[in-house]
């Protein structure tokens, strides 16, 4: 049991017989049970940091039998950045065999890669003539590249407000050259 305890005065003063006072005794049994109490209430409810992702939208696991059906898009919305080792990287627009525009080494960061995503941004839809027309990013790491490689771009691609994106490890021979060629260095 808890206690407070007040002690008395202690030795004698003058000549004067006084009457003994008690000791004053608090009980704080009630006060601790209280305590511990609330702290056991505010530890269960209070939230705690929740960690933060980011959300994928993958393809189903089922396979139909359904034949895949190819989509067309025009080449001047897609721009293919490959990812390498060393945190290098290689970005084109249009189709690997006959390219628009590139292919072009750049960095990451707001001086790199995210102000040639912004710049596509705003050009596409002036070039298709549509202005529903958004930029389409096709990201292809290597096996050489890291996973903060891939991180960084996925936060350069919500930076930028690319609406459609895809992570994509199927490489055509030119992709592959240009894979090797980057990787070599």
């Amino acid at each position: 049991m808890a206690e407070l305890n007040t002690g008395d005065s202690g030795g004698k003063k003058g000549g004067k017989v006084r009457s003994k006072k008690a000791n004053a005794r608090v009980d704080l049994t009630a006060m601790v049970d209280l305590a511990f109490l609330l702290i056991t209430f505010f530890m269960l409810t209070t939230t705690l940091s929740k960690p933060q992702s980011m959300d994928l939208g993958l393809p189903d696991k089922e396979k139909d039998d359904k034949k895949e059906v190819d989509i067309k898009v025009d080449e001047r919305r897609t721009m293919t950045i490959i990812l390498g080792k060393n945190n290098q990287m290689q970005w084109f627009m249009g189709l690997p065999n006959a390219p628009i525009d590139g292919p072009k080494a750049d960095s990451y960061g707001k001086d790199g890669i995210r102000k040639a995503i912004l710049d596509k941004v705003v050009k596409v839809p002036q070039i298709t003539g549509n202005p529903k027309h958004g930029l389409i990013v096709i990201i292809k790491p290597t096996k050489e590249s890291t996973y903060r490689n891939l991180v960084d771009m996925l936060d350069e691609m919500a930076i930028a407000n690319v609406a459609t994106y895809a992570i994509v490890n199927d490489y055509q021979p030119e992709e592959n050259a240009l894979a090797a060629k980057m990787n070599k260095k």
